[in-house]
């Protein structure tokens, strides 16, 4: 798997949202009004990728996603963790508490996760 561009991200995030999608319904979940062909490129591109497949109608096609947000979440995160923090989830989580100024109930919420999962 690869990483995705901050476009494709985005044009991604849509359509795990709409899981099905033609290419005038994902500009319309955009906030801004891109160009009908770059967005067609992008989505394009995420299908050579082996992000997005597509079915027919006619002339146009509805695309939909062929790999699980999860799953590029779980790469995206192994990719953050080897690149910033040392492969270490302990550094990870440090710096979500200390930077991100978690909240007492947050960091209760983060201790319950954990003891649940080693339970």
């Amino acid at each position: 798997m690869e990483e995705l561009t901050k476009t494709e991200e985005r044009i991604m995030l849509i359509c795990w949202k709409l899981q099905k999608a033609f290419v005038k319904d994902v500009i319309a979940e955009m906030d801004e009004d891109p160009p009908y062909n770059t967005i067609s490129s992008v989505v394009r591109i995420l299908e050579k990728k082996g992000y997005l497949g597509h079915e027919t109608f006619g002339n146009t096609y509805r695309y939909f996603p062929k790999i699980t947000k999860s799953d590029y979440r779980k790469f995206f995160t192994k990719k953050l963790l080897s690149g910033y923090f040392d492969d270490s989830p302990a550094s990870l989580v440090s710096f979500l508490v200390k930077e991100e100024n978690l909240t007492d109930e947050e960091i209760r919420q983060l201790r319950e996760m954990i003891d649940k999962t080693l339970d």
